[in-house]
């Protein structure tokens, strides 16, 4: 199982090519964002508990905005180094996210 994040200039097309509108993925920490994102509460109030292992998650500009506070403290509590190479991708993904007005950073779990 992971997660596979791609950065997008406009909201992605599920079904066709969203090729188009894609800025920057990231593929090499699936399994690693998956175990740390899975400890989060789904209920609770942060953004990233709202990330589905299993589906596709859509964040727009100011839900990445939010969320990329959120990461800061997962990183500041990381041991694992495989998870903070990963939380440290999301970061970035996250802050040109909100820094690129109408995109949206999609989260692809298995």
């Amino acid at each position: 199982m992971g997660i596979e994040l791609e950065l997008h200039s406009g909201r992605p097309v599920r079904k066709g090519s969203s090729r188009d509108t894609l800025l920057r993925g990231s593929y090499g920490h699936g399994e690693a964002l998956s175990r740390v994102l899975s400890t989060l509460d789904r209920h609770g109030s942060g953004k990233l508990g709202w990330v589905d292992p299993y589906g596709d998650t859509l964040f727009n500009e100011q839900e990445a905005q939010v969320a990329r506070q959120e990461v800061t403290t997962l990183i500041q509590g990381c041991t694992d180094d495989r998870q903070k190479a990963a939380l440290l991708d999301l970061v970035e993904l996250l802050e040109a996210c909100a820094a690129t007005p109408g995109s949206f950073l999609w989260f692809m779990g298995d």
